[in-house]
């Protein structure tokens, strides 16, 4: 089924306040899509929690919309452009997962092989790579303490916080904050426990998202991320890329290829130049439908 044509459809006969959606995931990432390119109706936090709500809603970890891009975007190539809003209805800039779902959709749409995204951290490129693979080139991450950012200056190499079995981590900006905590052991159970203590500490003014990798060895990592608000996710694309270049930064791996398994499965880094890296994994489709719009007119 070609699922930008199902966007595109109207509301039900007799439905005149039900909007298409599509549900998609990248490794158990979970998105709602909207196409709001033909009519921009405006959104409630209110409607963003309830989209998102797994009880009342279509249930996912964030809800993509697809806009028209701006004048610069269209400058730069841009296709399309991407909102991305968190389950607390707060809009982020960056999701490596969301993007490959978006990519893969507009590609659909396009026919092509490329094709470039316009986002609130800039223009992304989505290539296709295989079926229902795409990679996106995303960054650069940065290290600067004012760009992640923290409300004073550190050594962002070396944060200066402790919380249960996390400490000593890194803390990088790739769109939007992220703090990598390196363990010996990977354990899920203690991520709830100790993350959120340093998710909501006054040292990250916009909050962070908080991931714990194990290095198996140079080119592979064990990883699993509790993002803002609170949500301990089976995978995260835009923490797998600062996982991989903060352990090169430590010095913990050599190749600039590097496997990330994630709870959800696994995603492929490759660090290049200019501190960017192009992250390349699968995406897939749950179901599709109408969902109610309701402040959204």
């Amino acid at each position: 089924m070609n699922h930008m044509k199902f966007l595109s459809q109207s509301s039900p006969v007799g439905a005149p306040n039900y909007w298409p959606f599509v549900k998609m995931h990248g490794l158990e990432n979970y998105f709602v899509i909207l196409d709001r390119r033909e009519i921009a109706k405006k959104f409630e936090v209110e409607d963003i929690i309830r989209i998102c709500s797994t009880n009342v809603g279509a249930g996912g970890e964030q809800l993509l919309t697809i806009e028209r891009p701006s004048p610069d975007g269209l400058m730069a190539g841009a296709y399309a452009a991407m909102r991305i809003f968190n389950i607390d209805g707060k809009e982020a800039s960056a999701c490596g997962n969301a993007t490959r779902c978006m990519a893969y959709l507009l590609l659909e749409e396009t026919g092509l092989e490329h094709v470039l995204i316009e986002t609130a951290a800039g223009v992304l490129s989505c290539r296709r790579t295989g079926l229902r693979h795409i990679s996106v080139k995303l960054g650069p991450i940065s290290l600067d303490w004012r760009q992640v950012p923290t409300s004073r200056e550190i050594n962002t190499l070396h944060l200066p916080l402790e919380s249960g079995t996390l400490s000593d981590g890194v803390a990088l900006h790739i769109g939007i904050p992220h703090a990598v905590f390196f363990v010996d052991r990977l354990v899920l159970d203690d991520i709830p426990r100790f993350a959120p203590a340093i998710q909501n500490h006054p040292l990250f003014p916009e909050g962070v998202n908080v991931s714990v990798a194990e290095v198996v060895d140079t080119q592979t990592i064990r990883l699993a991320v509790w993002e803002r608000p609170g949500i301990l996710t089976k995978a995260c694309g835009t923490g797998a890329c600062v996982a991989a270049y903060a352990a090169m930064e430590r010095g913990y791996i050599s190749a600039s290829k590097v496997e990330v398994h994630l709870p959800g499965g696994q995603l492929q880094i490759e660090l290049i130049e200019n501190d960017m890296v192009i992250m390349t994994g699968p995406v897939a489709f749950c179901c599709h439908g109408f969902i109610e719009s309701g402040a959204m007119a």
